[in-house]
């Protein structure tokens, strides 16, 4: 089912703790070598983040969840096909660590996935 972009009201980056520290100290963040490579920075909506935490960050420790409202935002952000088709935020700017509504400890289950906090999903 592809995320309506239309009634998603908050969107999220998985990353590892340190490089959300460094963002803030720095006021934001540029993005993965990924991002870098793409030209924009990853978000998932909360429906999508069992997907990411699966395929992009299994095995990884000392990981964060850091929510965005989509207004806070703006115009930068933008909804595109990816996987499968499904719609995905992709933000094309640094993310403005100010703008950042809430942070999550991401532990590891016992399968090595990031569990993402259960009020989200």
């Amino acid at each position: 089912m592809a995320a309506n972009s239309d009634v998603i009201s908050v969107v999220y980056k998985m990353l590892p703790r340190a490089e959300w520290e460094r963002a803030v100290q720095a006021g934001f963040y540029a993005g993965s070598a990924d991002d870098l490579r793409d030209g924009f920075v990853h978000l998932s909506a909360a429906t999508q983040l069992a997907g990411t935490a699966a395929k992009y960050f299994h095995g990884q420790s000392d990981l964060v969840l850091v929510a965005f409202r989509a207004e806070d935002l703006g115009p930068a952000l933008k909804w595109e096909p990816s996987r499968g088709g499904e719609l995905f935020p992709h933000f094309f700017s640094d993310l403005p660590a100010d703008k950042a509504a809430a942070v999550y400890e991401l532990p590891l289950g016992d399968d090595g996935v990031p569990l993402i906090p259960g009020g989200l999903l």
